[in-house]
């Protein structure tokens, strides 16, 4: 049983039936790098962290996050170049440590990518309803917030969940070049904003630069650590990528450097043209623009919002599936669900399941409880992310590494040190529920995965 719980998956295996169809090229990858990253931290989590965690001092929660998730980015590209596979952190902790801890880590990339795209569909719709304001349409709150927000469903998030289920299943590479186009309309509009807020900037608004203390600094970069999580989506893209171990490296580090500077820039802006205690609402950059008496920028503005969520959402919802594709391979979840479409090249059976999934998440929870359970998760894999490079260096120094991380083990330690101090900065209740999703997960590997496991078969 021991040997069995920690049983490694080769390096480059990829079952023959279940190849997918390489269509990405380097500036694809990237692209949807922006697109994943550069979403819900600006339009959604950039206000509430502002408002409830750090104060205009946000903009160093964002330095301080950056930081975090370059380490990691930097860990990401030296095992996607070098290990390959579908299913990111999952496969990598696979390779290095064992099915048990990648069990886990799957397990918790399940629900990473899950509420994060169901919060992401959340902010959506609040976005929608702003920029219909806007143009004086207004949809009655039954349809447009949860129960928990005195609404019955919110089918504006329900809606673009299953526009979403449809368009990844017609295939990646008609995914890719929507996601070039909406990425360009979202960049567009930061501009805007930046443009806009920069002739804009109350230095009031900053005198109080640090209400929360540095804690609230620390508490803040836990929070929006969420905004950065994308990267991880663009390893799950290795099968699909023309040149994988060249432009998988290339795109997550330039799109992670991109997007921190576009963070920072809006960070401190919004908190400058507005009360940073303004900010706690669904839509804070729309909002602030409104407030300040840009009515139709205001409406411009969640019009790019809306365009630049869904983007995320279509990235972080095609991360999900491949990485239900790599566990679904393994055994450890249904095979059965691991099919792939002959005409489309694209695991159908894996997009529906966790579409409807996503859709009664989005509909019926509150935003700020989905986006609690997102960003342990992410924190834990990033950790052994980082592990698995410092490991595999010494079980493996002689595969190949197309990308090596520089000043190894101190990148990999440092992220590994400013991934655990983010976690042990969230609030206890997070633990709790990181602590009880890991539990029932032990409990279905047991029951079902260990039994189900073709690692031997598929290596034998």
């Amino acid at each position: 049983m021991f040997r069995m719980m920690f049983r490694k998956k080769p390096i480059g295996h990829i079952h023959p039936q279940s190849s997918l169809h390489r269509s990405l090229n380097t500036f694809d990858l990237t692209l949807m790098g922006i697109g994943a990253i550069i979403g819900a931290g600006v339009f959604v989590l950039t206000g509430i962290a502002a408002a409830t965690k750090a104060g205009p001092a946000i903009v160093l929660s964002y330095v301080f996050a950056g930081l975090a998730s370059m380490f990691a980015a930097l860990a990401y590209a030296e095992l996607a170049a070098s290990i390959g596979g579908t299913g990111s952190a999952y496969s990598y902790a696979y390779a290095g440590f064992g099915e048990i801890i990648a069990w886990i880590i799957g397990w918790n990339l399940l629900l990473e990518y899950v509420m994060s795209v169901g919060t992401v569909a959340i902010g959506w719709s609040g976005y929608v309803t702003n920029f219909l304001e806007a143009i004086h349409i207004h949809l009655p709150n039954a349809i447009t917030k949860n129960p928990f927000d005195g609404g019955i469903i919110n089918l504006i998030a329900v809606l673009i969940i299953l526009m979403l289920t449809l368009l990844l299943c017609l295939g990646v590479k008609h995914s890719a070049r929507i996601n070039a186009i909406v990425v360009s309309i979202k960049l567009l509009t930061i501009a805007t904003f930046i443009v806009v807020a920069s002739f804009n900037v109350d230095i009031q608004n900053w005198a109080n630069f640090f209400p929360f203390g540095l804690n609230g600094v620390i508490e803040g970069a836990a929070l929006v650590f969420f905004a950065y999580i994308g990267f991880d989506a663009l390893s799950t893209a290795v099968e699909e990528a023309l040149e994988p171990q060249r432009s998988i490296p290339i795109a997550i580090v330039t799109s992670l450097i991109i997007c921190t500077v576009i963070y920072i820039i809006v960070s401190a802006l919004l908190t400058g043209i507005v009360p940073y205690t303004a900010l706690n609402v669904q839509s804070p950059v729309a909002d602030a623009l409104l407030k300040i008496g840009y009515q139709s920028i205001g409406g411009v503005i969640a019009a790019g919002a809306v365009a630049g969520l869904t983007t995320v959402m279509l990235v972080m919802f095609y991360g999900l599936t491949r990485i239900c594709l790599a566990m679904s391979r393994d055994g450890l979840i249904p095979n059965s669900i691991a099919a792939i479409h002959p005409q489309t090249h694209t695991p159908v059976r894996i997009i529906i399941v966790t579409g409807i999934l996503i859709a009664a998440i989005a509909g019926m929870a509150p935003i700020n409880r989905a986006a609690e359970l997102v960003n342990i998760g992410t924190l834990a894999a990033f950790v052994f992310v980082c592990s698995g490079v410092i490991a595999l260096r010494h079980t493996l120094p002689d595969i190949a590494r197309p990308f090596k991380l520089p000043f190894n083990p101190l990148i990999p330690l440092l992220g590994i040190i400013f991934c655990i101090y983010l976690m042990f900065n969230l609030p206890a209740v997070t633990w709790w529920r990181f602590l009880i999703w890991t539990i029932i997960g032990v409990f279905i590997y047991f029951v079902y995965g260990i039994r189900h496991s073709r690692i031997d078969t598929l290596t034998s």
